[in-house]
């Protein structure tokens, strides 16, 4: 046999060989990283709103509700609604919702967070899934002291500020910006932004003056 052809079937093989291998992982650890998933969503959930007792996969309509955020200035690409959570108590009331966004115009690209939201639209808190930015700036938006101007307000919509943070209105409650870094500060208040307006789509008020 040509060496050529030799080298060709050794290569086949080898390759054939690790995709089988590659299928069998994938296969004995898919159970394992879909609890893991479910584990984390439910972390995720408990972080932004913790009096809740159970969390349920919220039945809506996305189309409806990404149309509804987009008219009010915020579109898709700005901003993706990824899974909306019905957070409820021990009687199976619903209390609350999580949301979770992703802006993509953070500075280092793309920023996952959840947003919890109580029944009278009262942010109860944010919390960080995943960040890229830069370290000793924008990694701040991870901060408490950062992530707590959000927690337990209730406004129609955020506002960033680089004079310091006002006080808490209903019509626009303002966040004291990240110093050097506008830019994620920006991202991480259009994403709050956009829960609050899924939530509004979700609950109705949309549709009244509330």
């Amino acid at each position: 046999m040509p060496k050529f052809l030799k080298d060709a079937l050794i290569l086949c093989v080898i390759t054939v060989t690790a995709g089988l291998l590659l299928g069998l992982v994938y296969e004995v650890t898919k159970d394992a990283r879909a609890e893991q998933e479910v584990r984390k969503q439910k972390e995720a959930c408990e972080a932004v709103l913790a009096e809740a007792d159970t969390f349920e996969e919220a039945d809506y309509d996305a189309a409806g509700a990404e149309a509804y955020i987009s008219q009010a200035g915020i579109s898709s690409a700005e901003v993706t609604v990824d899974a909306v959570m019905a957070a409820k108590d021990s009687a199976g009331a619903v209390m609350g919702y999580v949301i979770t966004v992703t802006p993509t115009e953070g500075y280092g690209g793309d920023i996952q967070f959840t947003v919890g939201i109580l029944k009278d639209g009262t942010v109860s808190g944010v919390s960080i899934l995943s960040i890229g930015e830069t370290p000793g700036l924008g990694m701040k938006a991870k901060e408490t002291d950062f992530l707590e101007q959000f927690s337990d307000i209730k406004t129609k919509k955020f506002a960033y500020t680089k004079t310091g943070k006002g006080k808490p209105a209903e019509e626009k409650a303002e966040i004291d910006a990240i110093s050097g870094a506008t830019i994620t500060t920006k991202a991480m208040v259009k994403g709050v932004n956009t829960a609050i307006l899924c939530f509004d789509y979700l609950t109705g008020k949309e549709d009244s003056n509330e």
